[in-house]
């Protein structure tokens, strides 16, 4: 009997982790997909309001700017209260932004819509990871990759479908049917299993493990660095593609490719980290995309093209392998604080670099700035080797 209850208790465990898994895969492609759907917006806020370019990079500014603003404290505030009421009502509160949106009448409005949008939006990454962490405990690295992937999934998703809306109705029309979907992901966080907790989530950390905390300031520079890497790339692409006789459908094809082989790569190196370990992975993505960035530049535009899609793997790979290593080293019963602070740093990075690249770009043209972009996932290699020794093995 005894046996058959501890057999019971284990299917019940996994459903139940799964279903965790299932939830916040949904709500990240949801709040993911709200993040990038703004491109898609922002040449109909220009036609409409009059906008200048600055403007517009202001309002997309404002809404991750007021993300990575939240994102420390919507995880200390998840270690006070349920995590799921708080996600909950952090993805309705997204919502929320977007419904304001559709019924702004110009860049002041649309500020203060999206900047709310901003600060919902900020309740997922924190609470959502940890949950996934928890759940699945030791085993969490592979589900984790899971759930980064699902990300992209909702950046190709949302934006796309809010294309094909625009050719059916209005742009205001359109929010309020994506509207209804943020609040179908809302509603779905009800049924999510409770966040366990960090004293049943995991054993108490021995002695030698304390240690291992240090890490965690290096694991943040990692993936900062690997985001200002990936930015770097991606903001001199078109240049590079151009000066290669691309026209512009090919460009948008070439992105296409990137972003398909970025979403392979967070699905695939989730599962490589736990074979491989963590060192071996960032050393294998990371010089992969030196390598390939380098290559691309080198090629004619036909290799260049077909070199992207494993561009895209080896730029978003190594994304999956850091965030399963948060809870990894993060302090003892601080994972939503731990991953608060990352995606803090991820997420800044990612705002500044572009304007620091941008600088580089200026002074010596689309090829000094590619290649900043290589050098900065070189340097990831000597910071990955220091933080080898806080990891378990």
């Amino acid at each position: 009997m005894s046996l058959a209850h501890s057999i019971s208790a284990d299917v019940s465990g996994r459903a139940g982790a799964n279903r965790t898994l299932a939830i916040t895969s949904l709500v990240h492609a949801l709040h993911d997909g709200y993040t990038d759907l703004i491109y898609v917006l922002l040449p109909i806020w220009q036609a409409e309001f009059g906008l200048s370019y600055s403007l517009l990079a202001l309002l997309r500014g404002v809404y991750a700017g007021a993300m990575a603003a939240l994102q420390v404290p919507s995880g200390r505030l998840a270690e006070r209260m349920d995590g799921r009421a708080i996600l909950a009502a952090g993805t309705a509160l997204a919502v929320l932004g977007y419904v304001f949106a559709g019924f702004s009448g110009g860049f002041i409005g649309l500020c203060a819509s999206l900047a709310v949008s901003g600060a919902g939006s900020s309740t997922q990454h924190p609470i959502a990871s940890a949950a996934v962490s928890r759940a699945f405990g030791k085993a969490a690295r592979g589900p984790i990759g899971t759930y980064n992937f699902s990300g992209d999934l909702g950046k190709a998703a949302l934006p796309a479908l809010t294309s094909v809306l625009l050719t059916l109705t209005s742009w205001r029309s359109a929010l309020l049917v994506l509207a209804a979907l943020g609040l179908v992901a809302a509603a779905a966080v009800a049924f999510m299993p409770a966040i366990r907790r960090a004293e049943t989530a995991a054993p108490e950390r021995s002695r030698s493990d304390v240690g291992r905390r240090g890490g965690f300031p290096l694991l943040c520079a990692i993936g900062g660095l690997d985001t200002a890497a990936r930015m770097g790339f991606l903001t001199f692409l078109p240049f590079m593609l151009q000066s290669k006789g691309a026209t512009l459908p090919t460009i948008g094809g070439a992105f296409a490719a990137v972003f398909v082989g970025g979403a392979a790569g967070k699905f695939a190196c989730g599962w490589l980290g736990e074979r491989l370990g963590v060192l071996r992975t960032v050393l294998l993505t990371e010089g992969a995309t030196v390598v390939l960035i380098l290559g691309s530049m080198t090629l004619p535009l036909v290799p260049a093209l077909a070199l992207l899609p494993a561009v895209g793997v080896a730029l978003n790979g190594t994304s999956t392998v850091l965030y399963g290593t948060v809870p990894e080293i993060a302090p003892a019963g601080r994972v939503e604080n731990a991953f608060a602070i990352f995606y803090t740093a991820v997420i800044g990075s990612g705002a500044l670099a572009p304007v620091l690249y941008g600088v580089v770009g200026d002074a010596g043209g689309w090829a000094w700035g590619m290649a900043g972009a290589a050098a900065t996932a070189l340097l990831t290699l000597p910071f990955a080797v220091l933080l080898a020794p806080h990891l378990s093995r």
